[in-house]
């Protein structure tokens, strides 16, 4: 059964529900304005018509309308008056009998000294014998029988019960309440289910959509949030699901054009020291290697590209060992100063036969202590510093190393003075196989993966890496190491 059709039937429940709490608090209402239960049914005549009588009262008037047409003088026998006035009484209501302009009985019941300028005017003809009048702020309800006496004389006869005043305006207004009432309850049910359906049906229409959407594969699109209900939260959560589906496709589609990208570059960097090794490999085939000086050339050169093949061969395990977090990091307190002079001393010979020097920016005097794992960040800022050197082209090439500290972390700078790096390039710079050079010419470069492994490593240490450069000028590369304070 769809939510439609059951809030249709909750909202029909509903108001069977309040029609049958109004009729029943109506009755109730009624009972209590009256004071009677037995004059309920005289407010509900046919058509609503005025009765203003119990069946008791009623009886009464009939007897004293009978004595009235047939007897009229016996209306004036004070005895007989107060027997049907003691009758009246036991029903809470009195007797008034008139001739001419003069009273001849009135009811101690009703003790009202303005009653008989409250009394309407002689009607032999009795076209209206019931009605209600009132005297001050109290309401009475009457009927009347009006005659002649035996000698000709104009007489009345009333039967009068004091009613409230409250239960009057109900009485006669009572059937415009009722529809009045079911008017707004009808509306306000049929107000409250337009509301209902279109806060909850139209939103889950719109989740329906959404679902069909992502089923046939489209994602380009987007929920608006309008409310915070259950709903709403239903949306909010179907909306980040959307783009976690929609960022997952992007990040799925960008793995398969870098897993293309990967294996071109692969396929490009093993294919190059491989041709080389054939090539060499057939010209000692062919004898072109006639002679002990070229013979030792070419296996020179065979060997020279097995070890740049073992080099690429190592950077693609290592990387994708720490893509995958599977390198364990053994980690322990460094001094980091002392550290770098180790390496300064370490590169010192084999950087100076290039021509290039390495030396201290800014050295500190006191150690800095940081957490670190001692082979990998080697293997990093071994990575930088060739990645440096690769690209120097000024008559003096430096390389110079700093450190800076502050309470929580130790930044080391690498700097150098080469030909620096476009603007547009720097954001690629840790990215798997990404040269600037796009040739990917060994000559100019290496595999690529470099600072993507040192990225790696300092990322697994819980520190960043980063690069400032200025073209024609030079290269900074920051990486950032946990500070410790303990010895």
């Amino acid at each position: 059964m769809s939510i439609r059709i059951k809030l249709l039937l909750s909202y029909t429940g509903m108001l069977v529900i309040s029609l049958l709490t109004f009729f029943v608090g109506a009755s109730l209402f009624t009972i209590a304005a009256t004071g009677d239960i037995n004059s309920f049914r005289d407010f509900y005549k046919v058509h609503y018509q005025l009765n203003p009588l119990t069946e008791q009262e009623e009886n009464i008037f009939l007897e004293l309308k009978y004595l009235a047409k047939n007897e009229p003088d016996q209306l004036q026998n004070a005895e007989l008056l107060a027997d049907y006035d003691f009758k009246l009484k036991t029903v809470r209501a009195g007797l008034y009998v008139r001739r001419e302009s003069n009273q001849v009985f009135a009811s101690p019941t009703i003790n009202q000294p303005e009653l008989e300028n409250s009394l309407p005017p002689y009607d032999l003809n009795n076209n209206q014998i019931r009605n209600t009048f009132n005297i001050g702020e109290r309401f009475y309800a009457y009927a009347k029988f009006d005659f002649k006496f035996s000698d000709g004389a104009k007489g009345s006869v009333f039967v009068i019960r004091e009613r409230s005043p409250f239960g009057e305006v109900i009485r006669k207004l009572l059937p415009i309440l009722v529809f009045l009432l079911l008017g707004v309850i009808v509306i306000a049910n049929v107000l409250l289910y337009r509301w209902i359906t279109r806060s909850v049906v139209k939103p889950l229409d719109l989740l329906r959509n959404s679902a069909e959407n992502i089923k046939e594969g489209n994602l380009d699109f987007e929920l608006h949030l309008q409310t915070k209900d259950e709903i709403g939260q239903l949306n909010e959560a179907f909306e980040n699901m959307r783009k976690r589906l929609q960022e997952s496709v992007r990040l799925r589609l960008a793995d398969e054009e870098s897993r293309k990208e990967l294996i071109s570059n692969i396929s490009h960097d093993l294919r190059t020291p491989i041709t080389n090794i054939k090539g060499y490999i057939e010209g000692i085939r062919d004898g072109v290697a006639d002679t002990p000086e070229k013979m030792d050339k070419y296996v020179n050169i065979i060997y020279s590209k097995a070890v740049d093949l073992d080099m690429l061969v190592d950077e693609l395990f290592l990387y994708s060992k720490l893509d995958l977090k599977q390198v364990p990091f053994t980690f322990e307190h460094v001094d980091i100063v002392q550290f770098l002079d180790d390496c300064i001393d370490e590169l010192h010979y084999d950087l100076e036969k290039k021509g290039i020097t390495i030396q201290w920016n800014q050295r500190t005097a006191e150690a800095i202590l940081v957490i670190a794992d001692l082979e990998k960040i080697k293997r990093t800022v071994l990575n930088i510093i060739g990645n440096s050197q690769k690209y120097m082209d000024k008559p003096e090439k430096i390389i110079c190393v700093s450190v800076q500290a502050d309470a929580d972390w130790a930044t080391i700078e690498i700097k150098d003075n080469g030909i620096g790096i476009p603007q547009e390039a720097i954001p690629h710079l840790f990215e798997r196989f990404y040269r600037v050079e796009q040739s990917r010419n060994s000559s100019t470069g290496g595999s690529g993966l470099g600072l993507s492994i040192a990225r790696q490593i300092i990322e697994g240490h819980g520190g960043t890496i980063w690069v400032e450069s200025k073209h024609g000028v030079g290269t900074s590369l920051f990486f950032t190491l946990k500070r410790t304070h303990k010895q």
